[in-house]
């Protein structure tokens, strides 16, 4: 009984066990649930790309000038990139790239290559040269950029010269008093040079001009080439009963160098009268009307080039090129006249000229009202007048208004308009001088010349090739490319100079650049320096030896050396001289011991024995 209870003690542990390890205790645990770790995205694959898009591919200039390119060069990739500039050339022109090394770019970031050709002076028109501009980086990243320079014939002497072939009126007949026409000019230049700025006035109270104002402006005009100019006008009706009636074209012109010219032309038109039915009667007799014509027949500026700001006198020449006498003639600076009443009829009314133009070109010491007098048929006058360039005015060319407001025989007020043409030019406003004192220079002996230009005006400057050089001297690492200069940027140059004489030596800096006209300029800067002289060296001393060798001669003694000889001898110590005698073969000297003279013998002194 004790055995069967003790087995079933045993059986009921076992099931105890079996059911708290079991399925069921298993699903009543905490043991967290493992879950899924978001992975990142791996990186972008590295890429190394670039960009090199120039401004121009091909581009021409005349034989002996600087034709310039801007390269705009970017990573376009997603890495940094170090880039080598690498460059060939098809003919033997010389170049330059700026910057010429290693460029540094970091991912998205762009840069500006600026690559100088110069055609050669001997270069024939038509001939050309192509520059491959390579740049590598890193990674296989790598641009090229072909540009094509010509060169173009050179400019032919003379002078433009413009004239009026032919003209023609409406439809080729007779104009109306009240009619609206088109006159029709067709124009050549004769001359041996280009014309530029081109501006044709048309002025005269017979016919008015419509929409243009009466100024038609054309850009150039190519030597042999001819053009036709289109202008509307309309017929007074104050030529009812004449047959023929004028009108006045003024052609204002500039050459290549900004050289101002001024050509006049007079157009004759035929007018016919309106029929009319009815009775015949008999026709009237047309009377000749008399008219002044005011014209400027030429023009200069006591300073040349005009910039911004500049004060300068405009020195005109008016002349009468009407059939009668202009009398009481007022000139209105910047047009815009007008007289008070406006009716045509005899009047002593004054002349306003409030509504002129003086935005660009502003009268100094007086207003822009001048009064010149009477002018008789056929005579020409001299007027000069101060003026000023507004500081606000861009380089171009700017017609500048004119108006003559005068009575005629019957002292009728008329006006006169003209247009003249005025230059302005923007000069770089440069400082070339040393950026530290370059101190005197020995001659003979090479130096640095510590040269920089500094940009002293208001907007940015291109500039060319500066070169140094001097006479008596050698100068290298003397040419370089100065580039694009900001407004208070500095480029640096040094050159090496060796003098060949001594005292002052000039240094003749030259810089190129291109204007706003796109004509070639030079500046010339002389700088000096200080050369001195090598010195001569001086004689090495001997010390008070006698030259070649020889004997020393004695030196006299005082009276303290003798006696202390005299003790010395005394003592049994010596009172002999050293002095030199001799002078060795190696440059030593060699003492020899003198005996004293008239010295007697020392004494002896016998000391007696003891006790």
């Amino acid at each position: 009984m004790k055995a069967k209870n003790i087995a079933l003690a045993i059986f009921t542990i076992l099931l105890l066990a079996s059911t708290m390890v079991g399925p069921g205790y298993a699903q009543t645990t905490d043991t967290p649930t493992p879950t899924a770790t978001a992975t990142p995205p791996p990186p972008p694959p590295p890429v190394y790309s670039i960009s090199v898009v120039p401004d121009s591919n091909s581009k021409s200039g005349q034989p002996g000038i600087i034709v310039n390119y801007n390269l705009t060069v970017k990573n376009t990739g997603n890495q940094q990139l170090s880039l080598t500039v690498g460059s060939y050339i098809s003919a033997e022109w010389s170049f330059s790239i700026n910057p010429s090394s290693t460029i540094s770019l970091a991912a998205g970031d762009q840069t500006n290559l600026v690559v100088s050709v110069t055609i050669p002076a001997s270069a024939q028109p038509g001939q050309l040269s192509q520059l491959v501009v390579t740049l590598t980086g890193d990674g296989g990243a790598s641009g090229s950029a072909t540009l094509t320079t010509t060169a173009k014939a050179p400019a032919s002497p003379g002078r433009p010269l413009i004239v009026l072939e032919s003209y023609s009126a409406g439809s080729g007949g007779s104009i109306q008093a009240g009619q609206q026409f088109d006159l029709r000019l067709r124009v050549a230049n004769v001359g041996q040079d280009y014309a530029r700025n081109i501006v044709f006035t048309f002025s005269g109270a017979d016919f008015l001009p419509l929409n243009t104002g009466g100024v038609i402006t054309h850009n150039e005009l190519d030597p042999a080439e001819r053009i036709d100019i289109v202008q509307q006008l309309l017929a007074s009706s104050a030529l009812a009963g004449q047959k023929v009636a004028t009108t006045a074209v003024a052609v204002n012109y500039t050459d290549l160098n900004g050289q101002a010219y001024t050509e006049n032309f007079t157009i004759t038109i035929n007018l016919s009268q309106p029929s009319s039915s009815g009775v015949a009667r008999a026709t009237a007799t047309p009377t000749q009307i008399s008219r002044p014509q005011l014209v400027v027949s030429g023009y200069m500026t006591d300073v040349d080039p005009l910039q911004p700001g500049t004060i300068f006198s405009l020195d005109l020449e008016i002349r009468n090129l009407g059939s009668s006498d202009a009398r009481a003639v007022t000139m209105v600076l910047g047009g815009g006249a007008s007289t008070n009443d406006g009716s045509g009829t005899p009047s002593a009314s004054g002349v306003s000229g409030s509504s002129a133009d003086t935005t660009v070109f502003a009268p100094l010491g007086s207003s822009n009202l001048v009064y010149l007098g009477d002018v008789p048929i056929g005579v020409t006058i001299q007027s000069s007048q101060k003026l000023i360039v507004n500081t606000s005015a861009n380089p171009g060319a700017y017609p500048f208004k004119i108006s003559f407001v005068y009575d005629d025989a019957k002292g009728v007020r008329q006006v006169n308009d003209q247009v003249i043409t005025l230059l302005i030019l923007q000069l770089p406003q440069l400082e070339i001088n040393y950026y530290r004192d370059p101190g005197v220079f020995m001659l003979g002996q090479p130096n640095v010349l510590p040269l920089q230009v500094t940009n002293l005006g208001r907007k940015t400057t291109v500039l060319g090739n500066m070169k140094v050089t001097a006479q008596n001297a050698d100068v290298t690492n003397n040419v370089t490319l100065v580039g694009v200069l900001d407004p208070g940027g500095y480029f640096t140059l040094d050159s090496n100079v060796i003098p060949m004489a001594p005292g002052q030596l000039e240094l003749n800096v030259v810089l190129n650049y291109t204007d706003d006209f796109n004509q070639p300029r030079v500046i010339n800067t002389t700088l000096t320096i200080e050369v001195m002289d090598v010195p001569t060296p001086e004689p090495f001393p001997t010390n008070g030896y006698p030259k070649d060798g020889g004997v020393m001669p004695p030196v006299e003694e005082t009276a303290w050396q003798k006696i202390l000889r005299f003790v010395k001898g005394l003592l049994g110590l010596g009172s002999g001289t050293t002095t030199p005698v001799q002078q060795a073969p190696d440059g030593s000297i060699v003492p020899e011991k003198v005996p004293p003279q008239n010295m007697q013998p020392a004494p002896v002194i016998v000391v007696p024995p003891k006790g």
